[in-house]
């Protein structure tokens, strides 16, 4: 109670979520996810390397009560804060952000429910199809996108070995464990 009264218990969900969210961040700026798998390296490109990580998290955490649930609240917000402040630096006006933060959100949650039905099902064609659908629209042949649902489907399993205490402290992990 005195945590609550005290303002503790927000102040240090936020910060576990601030630090989750820089290593989502970090983990979407992955070199290979670019260089080598041909992800667009543009402000909608981020968008969807960022987007996935964020989805792998929440999806991991959607079952959790309590101070996991704020946190994931917490991580969301952050992101679509992140995601307004990216499109005023690219010089859209005040006006168009709102209209298109209703846009880019409902791209994220439709990419959410595709992605998370098709790892729920270990259905990696559907996977695939999503990914090329969203990440490389209009591009007939993107071979790369098995390497990407193979990458989806490892950080999930990776991230189901990772305890719900670790990510209330701020801790995630989207690399192997040394010596693996």
């Amino acid at each position: 109670m005195l945590r609550k009264l005290f303002g503790l218990g927000e102040n240090a969900g936020r910060t576990a979520a601030l630090r989750l969210y820089d290593q989502i961040v970090a983990a979407a700026r992955q070199p290979v996810l670019y260089a080598q798998w041909n992800v667009p390296d543009t402000p909608l490109g981020r968008f969807e390397m960022v987007a996935l990580h964020m989805v792998l998290f929440l999806r991991r955490v959607r079952d959790e009560k309590g101070e996991m649930a704020g946190i994931a609240q917490i991580l969301t917000d952050e992101f679509f804060l992140d995601v307004d402040h990216s499109l005023r630096e690219l010089g859209i006006s005040d006006v168009g952000v709102p209209k298109r933060i209703k846009k880019l959100a409902r791209m994220f949650y439709g990419r959410a429910k595709s992605y998370t039905e098709a790892l729920d099902a270990d259905d990696l064609p559907a996977l695939e199809a999503a990914l090329a659908r969203n990440v490389r629209p209009g591009v007939e042949q993107w071979p790369e996108t098995r390497d990407l649902a193979a990458y989806m489907k490892d950080k999930s399993v990776l991230l189901a070995s990772q305890s719900v205490g670790e990510f209330a402290s701020g801790r995630l992990s989207f690399e192997e464990p040394a010596g693996t």
